[in-house]
């Protein structure tokens, strides 16, 4: 089974911990993570996020100038779909 996971990279650990702050005052769901892999091109931290708050994000992006490296997706394989990993 695949799954998409969506990313927010940054590339330093403070922009991370920057958007992280915006994101809890706004009440949007999202997870701290290791960059993924096949990402792995910045800090090391990624956001980790639901595509149905994409556009939001953006926006939040844009209005607090968080310095990021982009929105990505990667397709995952999903070995227990009840446990979500």
């Amino acid at each position: 089974m695949q799954q998409i996971r969506y990313y927010i990279l940054f590339p330093s650990h403070t922009e991370g911990i920057k958007m992280e702050a915006i994101l809890k005052k706004e009440k949007i769901k999202y997870t701290i993570v290791p960059t993924p892999r096949e990402l792995s091109v910045s800090c090391g931290i990624a956001i980790m996020y639901n595509k149905e708050d994409e556009e939001k994000i953006k926006e939040l992006i844009d209005i607090h100038s968080v310095k990021n490296s982009g929105l990505h997706s990667v397709n995952k394989k999903v070995i227990n779909p009840y446990l979500g990993i």
